[in-house]
């Protein structure tokens, strides 16, 4: 059985990313639960962490995909939902809401991503950052945060929602850093570090450079602590679950490891 820990649900508009023509690089983006269905039954995942899509730089647009992915997993009990929140001040009214809805059947995670704006250190963004993360407390979810090198994004940035919110509400670190840099600081020593200081934080691989899922297993192994904190992620439609599944099978193998990675830790994170 495959677990997905980190998967997006909504079409996004073209946009002219970089200066350049209107495009649609989520080529394979669903729009409806059908479609998600569909894509869940070919691919044999039994279960599925269901985020709104984002990307276009207009937070409105990841903010009205909120009751879809709701719909979804009050549609189908293989799925539970993630939903879009913000830091950002401007943001505080659709954020309320979005937490208003944090609440219903299905609801498993709320999901922050500095791509769209935002800062972790940026002292406007601490008010609204303490509010999701006490509803977080407050409901029993986890908070899902994008992760990749360099600005608001980087793990030198997004690591300190660890080390001020993880002693109480579970952090999921989206693409385990994002890139070489990422990686290497993290596998070299602050992921385990923060476990065994007792910080609830958790990882997925999507996106990751290759060498990174075998360090990261060989590193589990040597130390001992960890095992139960990476899972399965296809990133779909940005990631490939074909790709992104035989890279982890490769790295964590069919044993311990590999269950936990594909099904125990999200059963025990999200269900």
């Amino acid at each position: 059985m495959v677990f997905d820990a980190h998967r997006h649900l909504g079409v996004l508009p073209a946009h002219p990313f970089y200066g350049g023509p209107p495009v649609r690089p989520d080529v394979t983006a669903r729009g409806t639960v059908k479609q998600l269905l569909a894509d869940l039954d070919a691919e044999g995942t039994e279960r599925a962490l269901v985020l709104p899509n984002y990307g276009v730089p207009d937070p409105a647009i990841a903010f009205s995909f909120n009751e879809l992915v709701i719909e979804a997993a009050q549609t189908d009990d293989r799925i539970r939902a993630g939903l879009w929140v913000s830091p950002r001040p401007e943001d505080e009214r659709r954020t309320a809401h979005a937490l208003a809805l944090a609440g219903e059947d299905g609801v498993r995670a709320l999901k922050l991503s500095f791509l769209l704006g935002g800062r972790v250190t940026d002292p406007a963004c601490r008010p609204q950052l303490d509010r999701i993360f006490d509803e977080a407390e407050r409901l029993g979810l986890v908070v899902h945060v994008h992760t990749s090198p360099g600005a608001a994004s980087d793990i030198d940035e997004v690591g300190r929602l660890v080390d001020w919110y993880a002693d109480r509400v579970p952090v999921h670190l989206v693409h385990f850093g994002g890139g070489m840099s990422g990686h290497i600081k993290l596998i070299g020593s602050r992921f385990f570090d923060w476990i065994a200081a007792g910080k609830r934080v958790y990882t997925d691989l999507s996106w990751a450079i290759g060498f990174a899922p075998y360090w990261l297993a060989r590193e589990i192994e040597h130390r001992g602590i960890g095992h139960d904190r990476v899972l399965f992620a296809s990133d779909q439609p940005w990631g490939d679950f074909a790709g992104e599944h035989a890279r982890m099978s490769a790295a964590v193998g069919d044993g311990e490891l590999g269950e936990r990675v594909f099904t125990g830790t999200f059963a025990a994170l999200y269900d």
